[in-house]
């Protein structure tokens, strides 16, 4: 019988009090994924179609900053939700998400769970209220890079 990743999808603090059915059906929408030392999970404007359960490893969210280079946003790692673009049209990446070290991670197919929110609103509600904070959470993010930024350049 296959192992499912339900078991680590019920561990994870993303899905705390999900209804054990969904955490059941959202398992059907899961595969286990490695990324080596500076690889990129994604890309900032391809198709996003997935989002990641981090289980080790740190990948750092960047931006392109011209005559900068790539700016750090954000920071995630064990335990951290990476992506939220798969939920939101038109489903593409507005940041690079890149493994700082080796990262072992859940990937969710963002089609697969898009299906199954629509076929079970209430599923769909229960993602949206979770993303929804993870979405302020990187705002805040952007907000204090932003402010950081300005301020030295303000400084020189």
């Amino acid at each position: 019988m296959p192992q499912t990743l339900e078991p680590l999808l019920r561990a994870h603090k993303f899905f705390a009090g999900l209804d054990a059915a969904y955490l059941s059906l959202l398992a059907g929408c899961a595969a286990n994924a490695v990324f080596p030392a500076d690889s990129f999970l994604f890309r900032e404007g391809d198709p996003a179609d997935t989002f990641y359960l981090v289980r080790d490893g740190t990948v750092a969210l960047e931006v392109a900053a011209p005559g900068r280079g790539a700016l750090v946003v954000q920071t995630l790692g064990e335990g951290e939700v990476v992506g939220f673009s798969w939920l939101i049209e038109p489903h593409r990446w507005e940041f690079d998400g890149r493994a700082v070290e080796r990262v072992r991670a859940v990937r969710m197919d963002g089609a697969c769970l898009r299906g199954k929110c629509d076929e079970d609103p209430r599923l769909g509600y229960e993602l949206m209220r979770r993303f929804a904070g993870l979405t302020a959470n990187l705002l805040e993010a952007t907000r204090l890079q932003l402010l950081d930024v300005y301020g030295h350049a303000h400084d020189r």
